[in-house]
């Protein structure tokens, strides 16, 4: 329903509703306003007729019968009224059709109600969900809708066997049973609206009809209750209801659109504030009616008050149930708080703690006393995996975990902080931390079984214990040295435990050595190049500069390994302004007429330090500018692209071309090439390795086909045979780099070996 639709529908209803309420002031004389509230309350059910008939023709299925029945239920109680007003005035008692089209009426509200809401049910797609009311909440609720539609009917009872309320006979069977038919239709009412879920269609049109019905049985024994005492002085008031009640059926009658469900769980229940607040409207009712009673002297008799007390027992009751299911909600939702909690702070697979609990256990042990704290890495992992499938992998990591969880006691912590990897807190004093690592290698040296099969497990380990350098830790820092121990022991050939000592820290951790180079040199830091040629000549027109670090200890270290370290360490611009310093120094002090290229990490991108640090070393060695490649290696992915694309834009200005390096692999895709302006693009060496030649062929003349066409230059990586060769030089690719072309080597040898133009 539009905006404007609602609007009309809700300026109309106000216009109906403020004509009632003035034609009730009675400025013109009681009994002009009480024709005036009848010709409203006949045009209201007529239109209501008009709208029903309208919007029924329209739909098919119960949404159609509901309506038909409805409609009934309407004329059926227009003719009533009529034949009830047309009669001889004298004449309390109404003519027999008119008490028939009464009983009909209310019946046929019964069926539109019933009809209604199974309409509803079959038009929800989600109607099994729901939840329902309990039986004990159900039960207490009809009982209270019960007593209070029962008060109104008993105090009543004088009025309406004097012929004041409908169906204005003075017969008393016909009197009860109107009274025993309204009953069961406002209890029915009051039940289907509590029941009646949230969301699902038809529910508007429901609350409406069941309002449109309590009205109008309210009105009919307010009315006939105030005649009883002898208080008239309301009747045009309550006698409102007979209109507002029509107004609320041609409201029913209409189509509303389903009310939008919010985007969460659909096992989420909503709150029904129908089942909230109904209960309780007919006590406070019964309340207001007791008081009232009272107030105008009139002897309350103890039937009334009988009944009434027990409302009073109900409601008490139906908090009480209210409450305890409050209680149970609560505690369903610290459990399930409980339940994300541990979630949050511990494994799925093994249930240890995670990496955040441990660390968290791991900052208290630095502040309460001695700890060690052991790195477990499980060796040769993943051939297990391979030859027996990742389902057993996860039974022998949970089977590990237990083995370990063994060996300690009930104040240690295992922790899975990875796949295959564990760490161990050890609070207290524990001696030589090697025999707490010997205990645990004892233990997992047992064989497992997998899949029938005996798989024996080993493990390297780094230890660390806090205070060893003077310096106060943190649980970044212990876990970096521990995992630092560890690898250290696999370069050692695995199976092993490493102690960390402050001087291995200084010797082995490349960040360190940066660090104390202050600008300079790090001990063990050199580069190496590697050719990239025309194809399929061969001739050298480029060098990559690779760098490389060799610990003191004569450990080589991958440069993956340490450039990842001085990224985290906040190190990466110091790192890459070393190379290319390094690298213009070296190219210009040999002589070589050729382009250098330079990795540098996507985080220096818009910084313009960096830049300027570029320019400065370009300048200090006199490098020309054209010569520089910078090739973007992506440690992070590229956040923002437009700001990435900006830097380059001011690299290009300053006559350095950039490379996209790796592409396809990591995070570089086609949106890359797309907004970034870079001029090179080196295809990953992973490209390379498929096994099917005329499928490689197929995949590389797509990619340089699509960068010719973006008008960039492109570089195949990894080429190691001549096969691989060929096949990117039948796709278009005029250059290429790798071991069939040469390894990465000292500059000197490099230049020794190849014939290169000096400059």
């Amino acid at each position: 329903m539009s905006l404007a639709n609602r609007r009309l529908r809700y300026g109309l209803s106000a216009v109906v509703v403020a004509a009632a309420g003035f034609n009730a002031l009675a400025l013109w004389g009681v009994t002009t306003a009480q024709r005036v509230q009848f010709v409203l309350e006949a045009i209201l059910i007529v239109a209501s007729l008009l709208v029903g008939l309208v919007v029924a023709r329209r739909l098919t299925g119960l949404s159609r019968w509901w309506r038909v029945s409805l409609i009934a239920a309407i004329a059926s109680f227009l003719t009533a009224e009529l034949l009830s007003r047309l009669g001889d005035a004298a004449d309390r008692e109404a003519p027999v059709l008119a008490v028939a089209g009464y009983f009909v009426a209310g019946l046929l509200f019964a069926a539109a109600m019933v009809l209604l809401v199974r309409a509803g049910h079959q038009d929800d797609t989600r109607a099994r969900m729901r939840l329902r009311p309990g039986v004990v909440t159900t039960i207490l609720d009809g009982l209270l809708a019960t007593l209070a539609f029962s008060h109104l009917v008993y105090v009543a009872r004088l009025g309406a066997m004097d012929g004041a309320a409908l169906p204005r006979s003075t017969n008393a069977a016909v009197v009860w049973g109107i009274a025993a038919v309204e009953l069961v239709v406002v209890v029915g009412a009051v039940l289907l609206a509590m029941w009646y879920p949230p969301y699902r269609p038809g529910r508007a049109n429901y609350m409406f009809l069941a309002a449109a019905v309590i009205t109008l049985t309210s009105s009919d024994r307010l009315l006939a209750y105030f005649r009883s005492v002898e208080v008239t002085a309301l009747d045009l008031w309550i006698s409102s209801g007979f209109v507002i009640a029509p107004l609320l059926i041609a409201l029913s009658l209409l189509e509303f659109p389903p009310r939008p469900r919010p985007d969460h769980d659909e096992t989420e229940q909503p709150t029904n504030w129908a089942q909230l607040t109904l209960p309780y409207v007919g006590y406070m009712g019964s309340t207001a009616l007791l008081a009232f009673h009272i107030l105008i002297g009139r002897r309350v008799d103890p039937i009334f008050i009988s009944t009434y007390l027990a409302m009073v027992f109900l409601v008490a009751t139906r908090y009480v149930v209210a409450m305890r299911v409050q209680r149970m909600l609560t505690a369903q939702l610290v459990d399930a708080k409980r339940r994300l909690a541990h979630q949050a702070h511990h494994d799925a697979l093994t249930g240890l703690p995670n990496r955040l609990l441990l660390a968290q256990r791991l900052d208290e042990a630095i502040r309460n006393g001695p700890f060690v704290l052991i790195f477990v890495d499980i060796d040769d992992f993943k051939e297990v995996n391979d030859r027996f499938g990742h389902a057993a992998g996860d039974e022998l990591l949970c089977a590990i975990s237990a083995r370990l969880n063994g060996c300690l006691r009930p104040g240690d912590t295992l922790a899975r902080i990875g796949g295959d990897e564990f760490a161990i807190l050890i609070a207290g004093t524990v001696g030589a931390p090697e025999l707490a690592a010997d205990r645990l290698r004892v233990a997992l040296r047992s064989p497992f079984s997998v899949h029938g099969t005996s798989v024996r497990v080993r493990a390297s380990m780094g230890l660390v214990s806090p205070g060893s350098d003077g310096v106060p830790p943190t649980s970044d820092e212990l876990l970096r040295q521990a995992d630092n121990s560890m690898y250290t022991g696999k370069r050692l050939g695995k199976d092993t435990a490493v102690v960390y000592r402050p001087t291995f820290r200084v010797s082995e951790d490349f960040p360190t050595a940066l660090r104390q180079a202050n600008g300079g040199i790090p001990h063990g830091f050199e580069l190496k190049y590697q050719p990239i040629v025309t194809l399929p000549q061969g001739i050298p027109v480029a060098v990559e500069a690779l760098a490389r670090w060799t610990t003191p200890s004569g450990i080589q270290i991958p440069p993956p390994t340490f450039v990842s370290l001085a990224e985290a360490n906040g190190m990466g611009a110091q790192l890459d302004a070393l190379v290319l310093d390094q690298a213009c120094s070296q190219i210009e002090a040999a002589g070589l007429d050729l382009d250098v290229h330079i990795n540098i990490g996507a985080a220096r991108l818009g910084s313009v330090d960096f830049e300027h640090a570029v320019s400065r070393i370009l300048a200090r060695h006199g490098l020309p500018a054209q010569r520089l490649v910078l090739e973007i290696t992506e440690t992070v992915p590229i956040v923002d692209l437009a700001d990435g694309a900006a830097a380059i834009r001011r690299l290009n200005d300053l006559g350095i071309r950039v490379a996209l390096d790796d592409f396809g692999a990591g995070y570089n895709s086609l949106t890359y090439l797309h907004e970034l302006p870079v001029q090179v693009v080196k295809l990953d060496r992973g490209l390379a390795m498929g096994v099917e030649p005329g499928r490689n062929l197929t995949l590389y003349r797509s990619v340089i086909g699509l960068c010719e066409a973006l008008g960039l230059n492109v570089i195949a990586e990894g080429i190691e045979t001549a096969e691989q060769a060929e096949t990117v030089f039948m796709a278009g690719c005029g250059l290429a780099q790798g071991h069939l072309f040469g390894r990465a080597t000292a500059l000197t040898d490099l230049a020794a070996a190849t014939p290169i133009r000096k400059a």
